[in-house]
């Protein structure tokens, strides 16, 4: 896409105390409502899809759900079915859905304006330029990538194309998060000393148990750029589809480092971006260190982490350590602390917690209504939502840093956040780089 416009602005409504550097943007939406496509119809993507349906009916966020693309067609055939099913509930008699087994040819389409993906992690990177090079809005389920340079690339193609790209670290639409952040950032306890961070570990064991590969799954093309392995329905996704038209369990590539790293990167990927947004190092920053232990039992087919601990160091001062346990990020001040998690908030002075930033003090931006229609509003109005593909990446480099770090048997990496690069350790340097099947390259950025 051309560049078109530029915009510089401080997201005043809404977003006090965030200032975006001046970027080359695509513009508005060109339809007055947003044609929308679903790329993975699985269970993150079904869930986002009814974000994208009921937040995609306010005015300031128009969009209609026009296309679903997944290369198993049962699981395509489920998201098309509710989809029809919100619209016919609606009163609509005849909804039309096209259906797309490879990504490129529903990509390919001029209508589309925006798309959620929602994959397998190894498929991220190739599929998010695709669709910044096409033009494409993009609400990008985390991790943002599965490497490092991946993410690089991305960033690049997001800010080239000049889209919206909005990460599924839906905990930044949360008060309980922004609330603390606040605290952390306007230093209201004291200047922040020790970040805490728990996230959950994987469990359980899955022997290899090989079988036909259904017909209505092209498995070859759900591997894309992963490395070919027999078919499992233990190791890829269930073929069962609730009565809800849900998924039961998480699908067993979550447990396969062919295709995702574990829990450092699936819960890691929420827990840091809050970390890092409450430091403000979630743009352009990072922790100059990181060293981690985890272990890696024999499970079968599942081969990610489960037991962990780590500690990152920043510049400031400030260390990060990481630890098993229930999903939160507790901040220790000097005159205090506040911790925050999915259900709730914490803080040693607790009227701090109900206290709004003054004129002057940092506000970070307040994301209502949910993270689906922060990505919608945002995209008809061309500019960033409340997770830009810049959060996603340096959050997902703490994961992958901590991954590397686990491999190499807790070795301490040190690491460059100004040239992104592994500081003195050449085998470390070479792991950032994840080789891909075949034929499959990312694009071109």
């Amino acid at each position: 896409m051309k560049r078109r416009s530029f915009l510089q602005t401080s997201l005043a409504a809404g977003a006090a105390g965030l200032i975006l550097p001046s970027r080359v943007w695509a513009g508005p939406s060109k339809n007055g409502t947003m044609q929308v496509g679903l790329i993975g119809c699985g269970r993150m993507g079904c869930a986002n899809l009814r974000g994208v349906l009921a937040k995609g009916m306010q005015a300031d966020a128009s969009a209609r759900v026009v296309a679903v693309c997944d290369p198993d067609t049962r699981r395509m055939a489920n998201a098309k079915a509710i989809i029809q099913s919100f619209y016919k509930e609606r009163g609509e008699a005849a909804v039309e859905v096209k259906e797309y087994e490879d990504f490129r040819d529903m990509l390919a389409e001029s209508s589309l304006d925006a798309v959620v993906i929602a994959t397998q992690d190894r498929w991220h990177a190739i599929q998010g330029i695709t669709a910044a090079n096409a033009g494409k809005h993009i609400f990008m389920q985390k991790p943002l990538t599965y490497s490092i340079p991946e993410g690089q690339a991305l960033v690049e193609a997001v800010r080239r194309n000049g889209i919206t790209l909005q990460v599924g670290s839906q905990q930044r639409s949360s008060v309980y998060f922004r609330r603390v952040c606040n605290i952390v950032r306007n230093e209201w306890l004291g200047k922040l000393k020790e970040i805490v961070v728990e996230i959950p570990t994987d469990k359980g064991s899955q022997p290899y148990v090989e079988m036909p590969v259904p017909e209505n799954l092209n498995y070859d093309l759900w591997l894309g750029p992963a490395a070919s392995t027999p078919y499992t329905e233990l190791g890829v996704h269930t073929q069962t589809i609730l009565d809800n038209r849900s998924y039961k369990g998480r699908p067993g590539w979550l447990q396969r480092e062919d295709f995702c790293l574990g829990m450092i990167t699936g819960w890691g990927s929420h827990m840091y971006d809050i970390a890092q947004w409450a430091m403000g190092t979630d743009m352009d920053g990072g922790p100059v260190s990181v060293s981690s232990k985890g272990a890696f039992p024999d499970r079968g087919i599942f081969n990610v982490h489960v037991d962990y601990e780590g500690e990152a160091h920043y510049d400031s001062g400030v260390v990060l350590r990481s630890k098993n346990g229930s999903a939160g990020v507790k901040f220790i001040m000097e005159n205090g602390e506040a911790r925050c998690w999915r259900g709730g908030m914490t803080c040693s002075d607790p009227e701090l917690l109900r206290r709004q930033p003054a004129d002057g003090e940092v506000s970070l931006y307040e994301s209502k209504g949910g993270h689906e229609y922060d990505w919608l509003k945002a995209a008809h109005q061309g500019r960033d939502g409340v997770c830009p593909v810049e959060g996603g990446h340096r959050t997902n480099t703490i994961c992958v840093l901590h991954h590397i770090s686990m491999k190499l048997g807790g070795r301490e990496l040190k690491w460059d956040p100004k040239t992104e690069k592994i500081i003195g350790d050449s085998e470390a340097a070479k792991m950032l780089h994840v080789p891909m099947r075949g034929d499959w390259k990312l694009p071109e950025a």
